[in-house]
């Protein structure tokens, strides 16, 4: 085990404070610590990794909307995913601690609904995390089989069309940006022309947006792994929350400038949505392969790019399975999981050891699409609300059981926390209902969103178990539930007690 790490201030010698405040949460240093606030937000960032999200979900915004959802349904989703962030970042701050969401929902939602919330959390929480982690590697063999399929001529031209039982590993290369696009769309294309043509038996334009904001909410995900790593963060209370905005903010803008290259790229909509481009129908495929074959003859230049994209693809999902892991290990040392006792345990690197555990688990989650489609897509679902479900919660209790005893960390909000808590948690319930509505008519077994069903399921099962086991034996986190809320409660006394002596109101 190795001891808190030490930090240079003023010249002396110090504890670290992000150590310190997890010894006073009652927790030992276990991991360890010696992550910068750069690593601590790379790791969000990754997981984020615009690349992954964008480039799988392309087709959703083009045929929803186009353009216009494309360029502003962006901003619109990134404006209130960083309200979610931050209202995320202020309870970080109070709480860093691996076990992250339901560590916090425990501790807002006080003694009588502390093991309850976190329970209901932390289960949204790790189930959302696999989700995200399938979507990735899924995402990840799809692009392969395009990158096969152009590689060996194109599905015009007799190339080789891989099944889905089919997975390759990848080859690292350099990064190549795609801007050899002999064709370019107008400005007024770019940021003006909204696509209805979505063969899905959807005419209303509000109702077309929003399907189209999916692919932006879905690309804005996994930032809470800031929050996962702080145990092993130095400064954790300052630089977890750097970690969760700056990864927000960053991805937003660097997701514009990719959405903005590409869209530029795009004149034929119908074409690279069409199941018979070369692409099989996967429209920034064809986007790379078309603007390097244009201008030079031969797509090869676009494969590389998609070679590179399948890169970035690759280290989300490595960055993904680490966070998940962080989390199993925070979860089990609290007893939650089953075999708890095996998953908390830290090898000699004192890093946790479920690393591969959860790599089976994922596996087996993303071999429900050998048997059914429709059922890994349900199961997919829950990649995005159940994320969002697992961020709202413990702002929720914030903003109501907590609205008075919370006690920020070195980052808060002031006066703001509370109205940027209820506009995140009124964004995670608008999208969650938004995002469950039907995406084709008329609705049949192949059409039918199952988000709803995922994610109802989810639900119904964490409580059904609350109630009949979980209630009996799972008491919150391992240290005494009430002796921190005591603790905080006398922290607060404190500061009442002695504001006119330190200025502070």
């Amino acid at each position: 085990m190795s001891l808190p790490s030490q930090t240079a201030e003023n010249g002396k010698i110090g504890l670290d404070s992000g150590a310190v405040r997890l010894k006073e949460l009652g927790y030992k240093q276990e991991l360890r610590r010696d992550l910068s606030v750069f690593s601590n937000f790379a790791f969000s960032f990754s997981i984020i990794s615009v690349l992954t999200g964008i480039t799988t979900l392309y087709n959703t915004g083009l045929s929803f909307g186009g353009p216009v959802s494309l360029q502003y349904g962006w901003f619109i989703a990134g404006g209130f995913t960083m309200i979610v962030g931050l209202a995320m970042a202020e309870i970080c701050s109070a709480y860093p601690t691996s076990g992250g969401l339901y560590y916090w929902s425990a501790m807002l939602a006080g003694p009588r609904w502390a093991p309850f919330a976190s329970w209901l959390t932390g289960w949204f929480n790790i189930v959302g995390q696999w989700a995200v982690t399938t979507s990735i590697d899924f995402s990840l063999a799809q692009l392969i089989q395009v990158i096969i399929l152009l590689s060996t001529g194109g599905k015009n031209g007799g190339g080789y069309e891989a099944s889905k039982y089919a997975v390759i590993g990848v080859v690292v290369l350099t990064i190549l940006i795609p801007c050899v696009a002999t064709e370019r769309s107008s400005a007024k294309f770019v940021f003006t022309y909204f696509n209805t043509n979505n063969g899905d038996g959807i005419n209303s334009k509000p109702y077309i947006f929003v399907l189209g904001l999916l692919m932006s909410q879905y690309t804005l995900t996994g930032y809470d792994a800031s929050a996962h790593m702080t145990e092993e963060t130095k400064g954790a209370d300052k630089n977890g929350p750097k970690g969760i905005i700056s990864a927000i903010g960053i991805s937003v803008i660097f997701g514009w400038f990719y959405i903005l290259g590409i869209t530029f790229a795009v004149t034929d909509i119908p074409y690279l949505l069409s199941e018979e481009n070369d692409a099989g129908g996967y429209a920034i495929a064809e986007i790379f392969y078309q603007a390097f074959k244009n201008r030079y003859g031969s797509g090869t230049g676009g494969i590389v790019c998609l070679g590179v994209v399948a890169i970035a693809i690759f280290f989300c999902g490595m960055s993904s399975v680490t966070s998940n892991s962080r989390m199993a290990y925070a979860f089990s040392r609290d007893g939650a999981m089953p075999l708890s006792s095996l998953w908390h345990k830290v090898n000699k690197q004192e890093v946790p050891k479920c690393c591969l555990a959860w790599c089976i688990y994922i596996i087996c989650m993303a071999l429900t699409y050998l048997g059914s489609t429709v059922a890994f897509q349900a199961m997919v679902s829950i990649a995005t609300i159940g994320l969002y479900v697992a961020y709202a919660l413990p702002i929720f209790f914030r903003v109501t059981l907590a609205s008075k005893s919370f006690t920020p960390g070195p980052f808060n909000l002031g006066r703001y926390g509370v109205l940027v808590g209820w506009i995140a948690v009124l964004w995670v319930v608008t999208i969650s209902i938004l995002f469950s509505l039907p995406v084709a008519y008329p609705i049949t077994n192949e059409t039918l969103n199952y988000t709803p069903v995922a994610v109802g399921g989810l639900l119904i099962l964490t409580v059904s178990s609350w109630i009949l086991s979980a209630r009996h034996w799972f008491k919150g986190f391992l240290t005494s539930l009430t002796t921190v809320f005591i603790l905080s409660h006398l922290e607060i006394l404190q500061r009442r007690m002695f504001a006119p002596v330190t200025g502070c109101h």
